[in-house]
């Protein structure tokens, strides 16, 4: 088989990861000889340190917010180096939860999204980057019902920015020939895996 590379996004609180992990098992179940499962930030060097500068809790925290455009853009930099560009030239299956767009839509709300596409121009798109797509209310009841404290990221204005900002990801991603699906997010996890599913469907079924 050929190897695939989805990309799954969508603001906090959407199911990305949840969603990631069942589109994972899916392939799996299909008979795909190797499915790769990761993430952004990853579990790298750049990777650890970004998940600390977001918690609040964390010294780290103190980083401005246009200081991370860069660090995203170096852990996927490693990222591809060290797991995802491998895998596909075995001819893996590779679900990634969070990838270029999710720089261009948190990072785009500090620096301006021109300045963020530059720093992922040379970055490979994926085959398809699936945008789960649910009001920034649920997303934020979802992530408080999570009973942990909110990153910099989880305020509710915030989350319907980068919703907005997502938004316009979508159009610039499409324009520069990606292909990009928006996937509604509402109601039970196995309904949307259901939507996340037929995109995926489409995309082998087109590649024969």
């Amino acid at each position: 088989m050929r190897s695939v590379f989805i990309d799954i996004e969508g603001i906090d609180g959407s199911g990305g990861t949840t969603q990631a992990r069942l589109l994972a098992r899916w392939f799996e179940s299909r008979g795909w000889p190797e499915v790769v499962l990761t993430c952004e930030p990853t579990d790298g060097p750049v990777g650890r340190f970004i998940r600390r500068a977001l918690d609040p809790e964390d010294p780290a925290a103190v980083l401005g917010d246009a200081v991370f455009p860069y660090l995203f853009a170096a852990d996927r930099r490693d990222h591809l180096d060290r797991l995802v560009l491998p895998a596909l030239e075995r001819g893996c299956a590779v679900v990634t939860d969070r990838y270029t767009h999710s720089s261009l839509a948190y990072q785009s709300l500090s620096v301006g999204l021109a300045e963020v596409a530059a720093l992922n121009a040379r970055f490979p798109s994926p085959d398809l980057a699936i945008h789960l797509v649910l009001d920034p209310e649920e997303c934020l009841r979802r992530i408080q019902a999570r009973g942990r404290g909110l990153d910099r990221f989880e305020a509710l204005d915030r989350l319907r920015r980068v919703q907005e900002a997502y938004d316009a990801v979508v159009v610039h991603a499409r324009a520069s020939g990606e292909r990009v699906v928006r996937v509604d997010a509402r109601g039970p996890v196995e309904a949307v895996h259901a939507r996340v599913v037929a995109a995926v469907e489409d995309l082998l079924r087109e590649r024969g």
